[in-house]
């Protein structure tokens, strides 16, 4: 491949080396294989069903070992809510309440979406912010017909000279409305389900991945709402931000493969996925990192359960980052009898989900201490997964690689040959869901951070058809954050209830139970 030195000066300016985009241009032209899924994973067959001694264990486990670890809550953020909105500016471009009432237009075009922001209109958390803009503009909605006042209700929330909703960002969305009129957004919901869990000595870690252009944005909102969250919960915050890394864009090219070309002659680079934050992820220092995404949040009422199972599945992995712990000491300084050697394997066999070589009880003593300590010594997460209720997205599965070895991974459905009528079988009959619930172990017995840059399965990227101005392209996705990124991390799946999972992907879901003050 050759580049200008115009290409040269753009490649070296995002932190990149011409040898990793030529790297990226031969993916496009060799292809990603897809996913080579065994099996679902299932309760008892790589899902961990939790019963009640369980669930108290962990916990009490948790809450013994909390005030001697650094914990922090890392949320990706960096989304703006333009997709929760997208049936609405479909709507609001289309719509004219001049030449049809909304119920014909509504029957017409078979707008369920549509129907039920309607029915759910006044439930919404911005309603009385939209009523109090249209009043701004000299807009007496209460004499409105009913057509009128749809469009004047979203066009007021979506326009750009207006609430501009539609590009704010997910986290500064006004998400959840209070008896006491308080407004909250999801940015301010993490706060206080994080005071639940993540607070020592009354002091709780927070940290955004956000666009760089709604930093201001984002600290603004902290100043309005850190006294009133601080004084409710009793927990004093420390926020920290942090950026997609340019040297993380991937470039785009042709449908032939060639490099996509900018009207002027430059290189297009594209944002590469949430796989990206990966960087952000491994910059952060801290024993226990609880991921969970910005737009997964519930009322007050709900907290107090969504908190029970991140501690569960916090005293979980503790417990498990213990043993593990104590049997890398052993390794390194004792020279451990066949029995003990036998005692490491069944462990991670039974209680890490790591399937043993067949060919482990014909290795040298050498080699089998070699082999667990790689085994073992590894990052851990533990990954809450619920049932599957329809969601589209990924799941928990058996995976093999191309030696056949099989280890536990959050896949995606589209990293799956849905063409193949086996891979395709197994994707349908899958039991569980992904939603995006970890909970990470990054540092190794030692107290050292892992490098996790050094655990991502690079050939679990994405390849993807976009289009810029009109002309087709493809574009590259790194491994997903959750996904490859965390490939060769040792995981754990756990079943958690459906309440831990409520993410508002349309503005409806805003409508929806946990949504909504009893």
């Amino acid at each position: 491949m050759s580049f200008t030195k115009n290409d040269i000066k753009q490649i070296e300016a995002k932190g990149l080396t011409a040898k990793h985009v030529e790297s990226q241009i031969a993916l496009f032209k060799s292809g990603i294989p897809f996913a080579n899924i065994a099996e679902a994973a299932t309760i008892d067959n790589g899902i961990i069903a939790l019963d009640e001694a369980l669930i108290e264990d962990s916990i009490s486990y948790f809450e013994e070992k909390k005030n001697d670890i650094s914990l922090i809550k890392f949320v990706p953020a960096s989304g703006a809510a333009t997709r929760m909105f997208k049936f609405l500016f479909q709507f609001v471009k289309e719509y004219n309440p001049k030449k049809e009432s909304i119920n014909s237009y509504i029957n017409k075009n078979k707008l369920k979406d549509l129907s039920l922001f309607l029915v759910g209109l006044e439930k919404l958390p911005f309603y009385h912010l939209v009523i109090e803009q249209l009043k701004s503009n000299n807009i007496d909605f209460s004499k409105l017909s009913d057509s009128e006042k749809t469009w004047h209700f979203v066009r007021a929330m979506l326009d750009e000279r207006e609430l501009n909703y539609g590009n704010s960002p997910k986290g500064l969305l006004p998400f959840h409305r209070y008896k006491s009129n308080h407004i909250s957004t999801a940015f301010e919901e993490h706060l206080y389900e994080s005071a639940l869990y993540t607070s020592v000595n009354n002091k709780a870690e927070l940290h955004f991945t956000i666009s760089e252009r709604f930093k201001d944005k984002f600290d603004k909102e902290f100043k309005r709402i850190e006294e009133y969250v601080e004084q409710t919960t009793g927990v004093s915050f420390n926020i920290s931000f942090s950026y997609q890394h340019e040297s993380t864009d991937t470039i785009a090219v042709t449908l032939k493969d060639k490099p996509f070309r900018e009207n002027d002659g430059s290189l297009l680079f594209r944002p590469s996925g949430h796989g990206a934050l990966l960087k952000n992820l491994n910059a952060l220092d801290a024993d226990i990192i609880f991921v969970k995404n910005i737009d997964n949040v519930v009322v007050k009422y709900y907290k107090e359960d969504v908190a029970k199972y991140k501690k569960v599945l916090a005293g979980i992995l503790l417990k498990l980052q213990a043993k593990a712990f104590a049997f890398l000491e052993d390794l390194e300084n004792n020279m451990p009898s066949e029995d003990e050697l036998i005692k490491i394997a069944e462990f991670l066999t039974r209680e890490l989900s790591v399937k043993i070589s067949k060919e482990f009880e014909k290795y040298s003593e050498k080699y089998k201490i070699e082999y667990l300590r790689d085994k073992l010594n590894r990052p851990i997460r533990v990954c809450g997964m619920v049932k599957n209720e329809g969601e589209p997205g990924g799941g928990p599965f058996w995976v093999k690689d191309q030696s056949w070895n099989q280890s536990l991974q959050i896949v995606e459905s589209a990293q799956i040959n849905q063409k193949d009528k086996t891979q395709k079988s197994i994707l349908k009959n899958a039991t569980h869901f992904n939603p995006v619930d970890l909970v990470c172990g990054v540092k190794n017995y030692k107290g050292e951070k892992f490098d996790l840059e050094n655990y991502v399965d690079h050939k679990a990227a994405f390849i993807t058809m976009k289009t810029k101005v009109g002309k087709d392209l493809k574009a590259l996705e790194l491994p997903g954050l959750w996904n490859g990124s965390m490939a060769f991390w040792n995981t754990i799946f756990v079943e958690v209830p459906v309440i831990t999972f409520n993410p508002v992907k349309t503005v409806n879901d805003l409508l929806k139970v946990p949504h909504q003050i009893k």
